[in-house]
């Protein structure tokens, strides 16, 4: 009796599986391997980001997502930069694996993504992304 209910019990089992899994598979869940085309993917903490400028990002709350246009014009730290665009300078905080083997100058202007990070008396960005721009 044990056997035959425990037969039961995994018969049920597997066929509610199977049935989850051609659900999945019907509604366009599963995708083969020819059917995938590489393109690229999300490039911004939002959709269709648009730069903040310095000013508007030393406004902004603790945490939040920024994107910043322009120059890199100095090291004050290991890792951390002071950032220029027509506004104003912000510090930021820029990690060894972010710069992705790129070379930038002062003269180069790039983008930076990254979350504001407030202290008691200071702000500056804490960045998840850089790059060249061209």
């Amino acid at each position: 009796m044990e056997k035959t209910l425990i037969a039961v019990l995994f018969a049920g089992c597997s066929f509610a599986a199977f049935a989850a899994f051609a659900a999945f598979a019907q509604s366009g869940g599963l995708v083969s391997s020819e059917s995938v085309s590489v393109q690229g993917g999300f490039s911004g903490p939002g959709a269709g980001s648009q730069a903040t400028s310095v000013a508007q990002a030393k406004m902004r709350r603790d945490d939040a997502k920024v994107v910043l246009e322009g120059n890199i014009v100095r090291q004050v730290g290991n890792e951390l930069y002071e950032f220029r665009d027509n506004s104003g300078s912000i510090y930021v905080d820029i990690d060894a694996s972010y710069w992705r083997g790129q070379n930038i100058s002062p003269n180069d202007k790039v983008r930076i993504e990254g979350d504001v990070d407030k202290d008691w008396n200071s702000v500056e960005i804490d960045v998840k992304r850089i790059t060249l721009l061209k």
